[in-house]
């Protein structure tokens, strides 16, 4: 709706919605949400022609129809140094970031939360912080009594799910209609950002330690926004409404749909509410990789974290009747095949529609399966479907092998039966041993837990991948955080595998997903919030991509899974590079982002002025000030599209000193042999802590390099004894 087009005879604009909904629909239950702080406008159950007649309303911006969302599915402190000192960083030590960390509230979108679990335990934790507004919902298995000095918050939003399930939901008998959380994946993600640490932690042996999120003295606030078939449009929306409205200072989103325009994006939109608020929004980048240009949630107010490996691995192994060893990895916790090989089948089926080799439900037959290890191929089901599905028929063991389309990443499962993941290269030799021999044979065996894996990390070759098709000159994902095989606190009402046959409980579980990489970010920038209380979501941002790392633990550059053979990753697939929470507290220098800025972003994008106004929310919008190119904004990475006969770019950026007095930088540049980009100026002197200095970039694209090269990346880095401040450059010759 047009906010500020509400007739004075209506006392509040929700008076206003019902109203103008009246106008079109008899229905008296259509209704399903007012929004206040997120967006301007209402969520309600119409039929195509009364969606209609709504639009051609004046006081109507427009109407979307709801979207759909998905999930995108403790080693990491130690591995990102967060379990040693702080030490000293711009006067703050680590006792007053822990101290400070009290005032700072995360709140997490996502299936829920198991409040019972120990890392959401609140012995120690001061009384609760004055300014929050929000609270604990009642409901089905959840009482208000849950929640805690820890666990601060915990609501639900179901209207948008109820109205696209058709009552359906009431049928399923996992639904509960409460902030309980029966998926598991809601816990994991709250007590990654800021669980806190818990004692003898692990998956059924698995990854034994201690278990902490990365803030593990901030407040959380849980609102669940998914069900059973996703996380829908309207809900999300509402919750990140009441969000706002609550006060979080961070809010961590583990989910996320295609690339849409903007104002089409009920992510982004909630987003820049937040931001404007000065909220720090982080998003996972979802789960596409490696293929190109697969990211959700690339608005530049928020933070798009891809997933990396961690220095540790599960590996297990399975030795063939002709003595060759694989290596692969399993979570595997039962008691295992023993030392005697048995017999090894895989059934490609000759008929097209055979689909024995995926191991698809009703697929093996019993007959041939009974006693034997089953070489099932990986996709279209999930892995640890696989498993039920030759337990089911008979089989004793599997070896999950990887296809061309997953390469040589491994993810490490709990499968129900003794079950190896092997990447494609062992599993191409596997399959021709099983179809050469008369008597193919295996037994499968289990490492348990290996520490210091190198090299690590490594980009996750599911990670999704740049570039960013809504907006090409704004570079993503912005940075990535550790997302594979992460330990963290679960629902004991589910097992581990998520399937119903699991019956297994446990307090803790291992999943990989960019899921689990965003909310590693989302505590680090909480800590970043609890260190500097006065830095805008912008600035973290900045603080965050600047010091990133692009060098593994041997010290060579960051490889990537999705790769051919583990080759170098690139600034679409890593970003700004890995985050080091150590260097982010006192980043130097930051690329600072005001919302006019963002205005200005949104204006040159040519969008209408009505699109505008429905993500930034103001009735004044004029787009008097707009960016030649959306490039222009103060952003702390480069992505530089040379389309049609463009062949020179040339932006300017602003450094805000946040560092000591009197701090002098240099500019270092690295750039591809088709491009010259020249600096001016190169030396920046900076007198006072809080100056501002400008710098503009120059980017030449050589004659003739277009046909040799369609990307190609660089950097440009500010150094100075103490700090280097960089930011990666992405270059395109070709408009995505």
């Amino acid at each position: 709706m047009k906010h500020s087009s509400k007739p004075q005879s209506f006392v509040t604009h929700n008076d206003w919605y019902t109203s103008s909904l009246q106008s079109v629909t008899s229905s008296s239950d259509s209704l399903l949400y007012t929004y206040n702080a997120a967006f301007p406008g209402f969520a309600a159950s119409l039929d195509p022609e009364e969606a209609e007649s709504l639009r051609k309303s004046e006081a109507v911006l427009d109407v979307y129809e709801d979207t759909v969302y998905s999930l995108h599915t403790t080693r990491t402190p130690q591995f990102l140094g967060l379990n040693i000192d702080f030490g000293l960083f711009d006067g703050h030590n680590t006792l007053d970031i822990d101290q400070a960390s009290h005032d700072v509230i995360i709140g997490v979108l996502d299936t829920g939360v198991w409040p019972e679990s120990k890392s959401f335990d609140d012995t120690g934790m001061p009384e609760i912080p004055s300014r929050w507004k929000g609270e604990c919902d009642s409901g089905k298995g959840f009482s208000r009594k849950l929640c805690n000095k820890k666990l601060i918050g915990a609501r639900y939003f179901s209207k948008g799910y109820h109205m696209a399930s058709g009552g359906s939901y009431l049928k399923n008998p996992k639904e509960n209609e409460s902030p309980r959380d029966q998926d598991g994946h809601g816990t994991h993600t709250a007590s990654t950002a800021a669980g806190s640490q818990v004692a003898n932690a692990s998956l059924l042996g698995y990854a034994s330690g201690i278990a902490r999120g990365m803030a593990t003295h901030a407040r959380l606030a849980s609102y669940k926004v998914c069900w059973s078939t996703g996380c829908f449009g309207s809900d999300i929306l509402a919750g990140m409404d009441l969000a706002i409205a609550d006060g979080v200072d961070v809010l961590s989103l583990s989910l996320g749909g295609g690339s849409a325009p903007y104002y089409r994006d009920t992510i982004a939109i909630g987003a820049f509410a937040a931001m404007e608020r000065g909220i720090f929004v982080s998003c996972s980048a979802g789960n596409s990789g490696p293929n190109k240009a697969t990211l959700a949630n690339v608005a530049p107010w928020i933070t798009t974290v891809g997933a990396g490996t961690l220095d540790r691995n599960f590996p297990a192994y399975a030795v063939l009747g002709n003595r060759n060893r694989f290596t692969g990895v399993s979570l595997y916790s039962g008691k295992g095949m023993g030392k005697k090989p048995v017999g090894l089948i895989y059934n490609k089926g000759n008929s097209s529609s055979s689909s024995s080799n995926l191991c698809l439900p009703g697929s093996l037959e019993p007959a041939l399966v009974r006693g034997k290890v089953v070489v099932c191929d990986r996709g279209i089901n999930a892995r640890v479907e696989k498993g039920v599905v030759v337990r089911d028929a008979g089989g004793i063991g599997m070896i999950l092998a990887n296809t061309e389309v997953s390469g040589e990443e491994l993810v490490a499962d709990s499968h129900l039966l003794p079950a190896v993941s092997v990447g494609r290269k062992a599993g191409d030799m596997i399959r021709e041993y099983v179809k050469s021999h008369p008597n193919p044979t295996a037994v499968l065996s289990f490492g348990g837990t290996v520490l210091n894996v190198r090299p690590s990390p490594v980009v996750a070759a599911f990670s999704s991948r740049g570039p960013n098709l809504v907006t090409p000159q704004i570079l993503k994902p912005d940075l990535i955080g550790p997302g594979v095989n992460i330990l963290a606190a679960w629902s004991e009402a589910v097992g581990p595998i998520g399937l119903e046959k699991d019956t297994r409980k446990t307090q803790f579980n291992i999943m990989s997903g960019t899921s689990m990489s965003c909310p590693h970010i989302s505590g680090v920038a909480a800590l970043l919030k609890a260190a500097h209380p006065r830095w805008s979501p912008s600035a973290i941002k900045s603080a965050l991509m600047t010091t990133a790392y692009v060098v593994d633990n041997t010290n060579s550059p960051l490889r990537d899974a999705g790769s051919v053979a583990g080759a170098p990753s690139n600034p679409w697939a890593h970003g700004s590079g890995h985050v080091d929470p150590h260097r982010a507290l006192s980043p130097g220098l930051v690329y600072d982002i005001s919302t006019d800025d963002y205005v200005a972003f949104l204006c040159s994008l040519r969008y209408s002025l009505d699109h505008v106004q429905a993500i930034v929310k103001r009735p004044n919008v004029t787009c008097s000030r707009k960016f030649s190119d959306p490039g222009e904004l103060n952003y702390p990475s480069f992505s530089v599209v040379f389309a049609g006969k463009r062949v020179v770019r040339r932006y300017t950026r602003e450094l805000t000193n946040v560092g000591k007095a009197g701090s002098v930088y240099e500019v270092a540049v690295t750039a591809p042999s088709a491009v010259v980009v020249k600096v001016k100026p190169t030396k920046l002197v900076f007198r006072n802590i809080g100056d501002k200095l400008r710098y503009t970039v120059t980017f030449v694209a050589k004659k003739g390099a277009n046909e040799a090269a369609r990307y190609e990346f660089g950097s440009i880095a500010w150094r100075n004894a103490q700090h280097q401040v960089k930011s990666p450059v992405a270059f395109a010759w070709t408009q995505l």
